[in-house]
């Protein structure tokens, strides 16, 4: 399959993506609060329930995976990733390493994991991962997001996604706004149209092929703590709006 074709498959009309790449720790927040114990038996357990339910067949266009679970066996030895296959979706892989503190910018992260990417690709490629998934923070607060900020992260995606398609995965770009803080739709609908303008401005750089892309982009909304809410068509409609 093409990088295009890839990417059409797994955002074909019906079809939506699993993400199943929660690191080991984020997991284990879920499991503690149902009182199980985080093992690499039981998250495997987990997630081969997922990709085992009837309803991943013809609904699902994609799973991302995070390291472990790319790795990992089902009960009968099946690897899940095919599991996956069989269920009709393609395999994908998380590849960012987290937030870092950016200097002399408080409060704001670069998403890091550029350092070793090409040789982790390579290997997920021969595990027949089909696409990737990198994931950049933004923060609206106090004078922030800072240029700095924004120009980082969208220059580092750009970078990931380029890597991606040189490997022959389709990579997933997620310049995220989050809704964290006390603004306004207006300011969130502001910033989130910088960042993904800046986003493609970094990919048109970068060369990298834009029909072989996935935007997995922040919905508009307001705050968690603003007072001044949307309704969801207003949401749906900005949304849009900002692409």
């Amino acid at each position: 399959m093409t990088l295009e074709e890839i990417a059409t498959y797994i955002v074909s009309d019906g079809k939506g993506i699993l993400a199943a790449d929660e690191s080991n720790p984020t997991c284990g927040k879920r499991f503690d609060s149902i009182g199980v114990e985080s093992t690499e038996e039981n998250r495997r357990d987990y997630r081969e329930m997922l990709f085992r339910s009837e309803g991943m067949n013809g609904n699902i266009g994609g799973v991302i995976l995070f390291d472990e679970t790319i790795r990992q066996s089902a009960s009968d030895g099946t690897l899940l990733r095919d599991l996956i296959s069989d269920q009709g979706a393609l395999p994908g892989i998380k590849v960012d390493k987290g937030l870092q503190p950016i200097e002399d910018c408080p409060g704001e992260t670069v998403t890091v994991g550029l350092d070793g990417l090409d040789d982790r690709l390579k290997e997920y490629t021969e595990m027949g991962a089909k696409f990737t998934k990198w994931r950049a923070v933004i923060k609206i607060g106090d004078g922030i997001p800072t240029d700095e900020c924004i120009d980082a992260n969208m220059d580092a995606l750009a970078k990931y996604a380029k890597s991606a398609q040189n490997n022959g995965m389709v990579p997933i770009v997620e310049p995220e706004v989050l809704m964290d803080g006390d603004h306004s739709a207006k300011e969130c609908f502001q910033k989130t149209s910088e960042v993904i303008k800046k986003c493609f401005e970094e990919l048109i750089l970068h060369k990298v092929d834009l029909k072989g892309v996935i935007l997995k982009p922040n919905m508009i909304l307001a705050g968690n703590k603003s007072k001044e809410k949307i309704s969801n068509e207003e949401v749906a409609k900005l949304t849009l709006d900002c692409l």
